[in-house]
């Protein structure tokens, strides 16, 4: 053996003998095992899960804040959407969105042929009327020389009548789109119809539009409303259909402006269920004086709902086993139990429970899921020493 083996030979012994000689630490003592005695889980006092449950207090029946999803909207009361009546092109845009406009004021000015048809059709109805009144001013003269038969009269009445109606139609039609000047120049003009601003332009010059361009999905040339007012669309649930009534009150909160908050109140509501959402649609109104909300934005409607009899505790401290509701119960400390309940309602954050609990009862809100697998656990090893003789 040369001399680098027996050093390293040498070496192991040693470390060999130091380890023989140094005891091992002796393992940490375990937290109990909670036990379960006459339905009660218990732990030992000082026990570290007992740390990780968080409490709350059954708290007497009382109003309590109902949140729903909710998105602003146009006020269609105040909103004019302008489609494009005849086929044309667009000569001249004279409104831009941001802009306010009032009530007649000129948005677009197109080329329209078919518009000019309908100009045409509207002087040739007054030329007709005019003949017409000069035959029956003819007709009336020889009716009273006695040359023509009364029916003759009467059937110059009838074609002057009809020439009439025809030209105060044809008049309106045109005057209705800008163009009861009596010339057939073609111009169609876009309109606006009320007094607001506009919030939408989708047509640019020389753009070529038709009448057929229109209708649900299609964006409108113009959309001119009054954003002072604007629409609350709210998807509630079937239980707040007993709370959300027209009249009603709302405080709208917009996370998107810091949670400010706005009050609503509620205009209408639907008499059937979305089959895809299980919600009711919901409509209400809020005022914008300074105009800080924006049509599509989203929001949260809060309601106060009266609650009858109950305590109320958080919803997550409810479990559901089966088709029963249950929660955990602290009766003293370290004891836990669980204990079935009936809750008449349930929301994301409150729950009231009509039957199985009282006011000041403590139930398990945080963690309750670990205190129910150890309720299990402790179930399942007591049943084997239940069955020994």
């Amino acid at each position: 053996m040369n001399h680098s083996t027996f050093l390293s030979a040498a070496s192991l012994l040693l470390l060999a003998t130091l380890s023989a000689c140094t005891e091992a630490p002796a393992p940490a003592p375990g937290a109990p095992t909670p036990i379960l005695q006459g339905g009660q889980l218990r732990f030992a006092p000082g026990h570290p899960q007992l740390a990780l449950l968080g409490m709350a207090t059954a708290a007497p029946g009382k109003a309590i804040t109902v949140e729903l999803p909710a998105r602003l909207v146009w006020n269609e009361e105040r909103t004019q959407r302008i489609y494009p009546a005849f086929a044309g092109r667009v000569m001249a845009i004279k409104a831009d969105v941001g802009q306010p406009v009032k009530s007649g004021a000129l948005l677009a000015q197109l080329a329209s042929p078919d518009f000019g048809m309908a100009q045409a059709d509207t002087a040739k109805a007054k030329a007709e009327a005019q003949l017409s009144q000069k035959s029956l001013q003819r007709q009336r003269e020889l009716f009273e020389a006695g040359i023509i038969a009364r029916k003759d009269l009467d059937q110059a009445e009838f074609d002057a009548a009809r020439t009439q109606a025809e030209t105060q139609r044809s008049q309106a039609r045109t005057n209705l789109y800008g163009g009861g000047s009596g010339n057939v120049n073609q111009q169609l003009a876009l309109i606006a119809s009320i007094h607001g601003t506009v919030v939408e332009r989708n047509l640019n010059p020389g753009q070529e539009v038709r009448p057929d361009q229109s209708g649900p999905g299609v964006p409108a040339l113009f959309v001119v409303t009054d954003p002072t007012s604007l629409w609350v669309q709210i998807d509630a649930r079937e239980s707040e259909i007993g709370t959300l009534k027209i009249g009603s009150a709302f405080e709208l909160v917009i996370p998107s402006l810091g949670g400010q908050k706005f009050d609503g109140k509620v205009t209408a509501v639907a008499d059937f269920i979305d089959p895809a959402t299980r919600t009711i649609k919901v409509r209400g109104v809020v005022a914008n004086p300074n105009r800080l909300l924006k049509a599509e934005m989203l929001a949260t409607a809060r309601i106060e709902r009266q609650l009858g009899n109950g305590v109320v505790i958080p919803s997550q401290a409810v479990s559901l086993l089966g088709t029963k509701h249950t929660v955990m119960v602290q009766t003293s400390a370290g004891v836990f139990e669980s204990r079935d309940i009936t809750i008449s309602y349930q929301g994301p954050k409150e729950t009231v429970v009509s039957q199985g609990l009282s006011a000041g009862d403590q139930v398990v809100s945080e963690n309750m899921l670990l205190l129910v697998r150890e309720f299990r656990i402790a179930q399942s090893d007591a049943r084997p020493a239940q069955a020994k003789p």
